[in-house]
């Protein structure tokens, strides 16, 4: 069977993003639209405040496991979206690291974006993402 997720370059566009600039999603396939995952711990708790790594890297583990409630994992993301609550180019870049290497070799379409503030107190991080799975 086909995966229903179909990362695609575009070869007219530069090649230094690292990612896909298009996704296509199967008619057979089920989406999946998840909440901005935050820094909170099983406590509603923001973790590592002030550290935009550690902060992603929950974000990561967050998204990971709603994902993982839906039958889905990163690598059915099609779309997600990041957002740093910093004006500096070196918070965002650290940020997209982490949730770089979270998702490997799977290239998915991303925005990476800096914002004014997020919703909990000291959060700095915020992933959002859309997945495909195969229809059941």
């Amino acid at each position: 069977m086909p995966e229903p997720v179909r990362l695609l370059p575009v070869p007219a566009l530069t090649s230094v993003a690292p990612y896909a600039y298009l996704a296509s999603v199967a008619p057979s396939a089920s989406l999946i639209f998840t909440a901005g995952a935050c820094p909170l711990d099983a406590e509603g708790r923001t973790v590592a405040p002030g550290d935009h790594a550690a902060q992603a890297r929950q974000v990561v583990a967050n998204l990971e496991t709603a994902l993982r409630a839906a039958g889905a994992t990163l690598s059915d993301v099609v779309k997600s979206t990041v957002y740093v609550a910093s004006s500096e180019r070196a918070d965002l870049l650290t940020v997209w690291q982490v949730v770089r290497d979270a998702f490997g070799d799977h290239d998915a379409p991303s925005t990476l974006l800096g914002v004014a503030v997020l919703g909990y107190p000291d959060q700095l991080v915020e992933v959002e993402a859309v997945a495909a799975v195969s229809a059941r």
